[in-house]
């Protein structure tokens, strides 16, 4: 048998998604990923936990650091994004702050724009610069003078999102990653909302991406799960980042050099912060979350397709003050959505209800469809008030600059029949 469409980066996307990674014969030729549901791998003899503990050989021997149903998710995601390596974590947030804490060191910072989940705001705000990093916000996310503003001598990356939370907006990311590119820093994305079928952004000049794979990748919201890919052709050698020199020299003597290049974003971060810190993912999450990206690019396709008719119906509807959709021509992203996103903007959408808390309360009382909750990217609608739930601990100053207002929902929607949410919707906002 000639089977070699786990290693043949050449095939379409969705024959990816599915065999990207995943030799059966190494694995009793199981045509499912096995979940290796164990603590410890044999370490087999001397010789070989010595190579194993200097990573001269690639292989398994605490789950903490590695597990093999996790080495196919990491290969399959990486081939889907087009980078050279990808590491899976316990969580979206786990993804996003070992990235930091892999970029600095004490008295570093990061630039972020302002339109970001309220968790990484809180991080950067008031979590990491307790441990001495610090984020700095740029003013206007569309401005690029804003960014430049921010930027000195001790800022790592820039940190931006592929579409806001909640409100959609769209950075311009080549423009972003030429400035980062400008003062020898990386720029990382949040790519959640998008998924590298919507979006891969090393195209645009990213260097690295971060997923919270609960949503979109997994789709079936049942664990939680977070992956960072790297793009393989940033050098962090190039003075900025010390840690980075002081992990090739005591690395490159068992890795091969030009791997090691390659990958050290990926290596540093498994070796220094995964192992040590503990933000692993369990394998039966791994295999939930590869069911999950079997199906990714025909759910997306029907995400975005009932996204862009509700956004249609809720811009006429008379009881809505502003939608913020970047696939409506209206909006001030459309163009930008058309260069990033040719196959869409992606599923989630936030609304103004005229008539403020009051009457955004009303319509979360009275959807029969959508489900309240926090969580986006499921295959079932779903529908939030971001001031009281996901953007709860900041001030208003905060929420208005994430584009969060009292009468704020945002929709992530499904792929329901999407005559049956636009009823749903339709019924409930009677009542606002």
């Amino acid at each position: 048998m000639s089977y070699e469409a786990y290693k043949d980066d050449s095939l379409g996307f969705t024959t990816r998604q599915l065999h990207a990674g995943y030799n059966p014969s190494e694995h009793y030729r199981s045509k499912a990923v096995p979940i290796y549901q164990t603590a410890v791998f044999e370490l087999g003899d001397y010789d070989r936990c010595v190579r194993l503990f200097d990573y001269s050989e690639e292989g398994h021997s605490y789950v903490r650091f590695s597990n093999p149903t996790n080495t196919v998710l990491e290969k399959r995601i990486a081939s889907l994004e087009g980078g050279s390596a990808a590491l899976s974590l316990a969580s979206g947030m786990a993804a996003i702050s070992n990235t930091f804490l892999n970029l600095c060191n004490q008295g570093d910072e990061i630039v972020a724009v302002q339109t970001l989940y309220g968790g990484s705001t809180t991080l950067l705000s008031h979590i990491l610069p307790d441990y001495g990093v610090k984020g700095r916000f740029v003013d206007d996310e569309d401005d690029l003078d804003s960014y430049k503003r921010q930027i000195n001598e001790h800022t790592k990356a820039i940190y931006v999102e592929c579409l806001g939370n909640p409100g959609m907006n769209i950075v311009d990311i080549e423009k972003i990653a030429d400035l980062a590119h400008d003062n020898g820093i990386p720029l990382v994305i949040d790519n959640t909302f998008a998924t590298p079928y919507l979006l891969r952004p090393f195209e645009y000049g990213a260097d690295i991406a971060c997923y919270s794979a609960t949503k979109y990748l997994a789709g079936h919201g049942i664990a939680i799960a977070g992956l960072v890919v790297e793009n393989g052709k940033f050098d962090y050698l190039n003075g900025r980042f010390p840690q980075f020199e002081q992990f090739y020299e005591e690395y490159r003597k068992y890795i091969e050099p030009e791997q090691l290049k390659r990958e050290i974003f990926t290596k540093r971060l498994r070796i220094r912060c995964l192992t040590d810190l503990g933000a692993h993912m369990t394998p039966q999450t791994a295999f939930y979350l590869m069911q999950g990206m079997e199906t990714l690019s025909l759910r997306m396709e029907r995400h975005t397709g009932n996204a862009q008719k509700i956004a249609e119906f809720l811009e006429k509807h008379p009881k809505i003050e502003s939608v913020n959709y970047p696939g409506l021509p209206s909006n001030k992203y459309h163009e930008l959505a058309r260069k990033h996103f040719p196959k869409g903007p992606g599923a989630i959408l936030s609304v103004n209800v005229k008539g403020g808390r009051a009457a955004a309360l009303k319509v979360l009382e009275h959807v029969r469809v959508f489900g309240y909750m926090v969580n986006v990217g499921d295959a079932k609608s779903l529908i939030v008030h971001p001031a009281s739930s996901t953007h709860f601990s900041q001030t208003v100053e905060e929420r208005a600059k994430a584009g969060v207002y009292e009468g704020t929902l945002r929709l992530s929607v499904g792929i329901e029949d999407v005559e049956d949410l636009i009823q749903d919707l339709a019924q409930a906002l009677e009542y606002a």
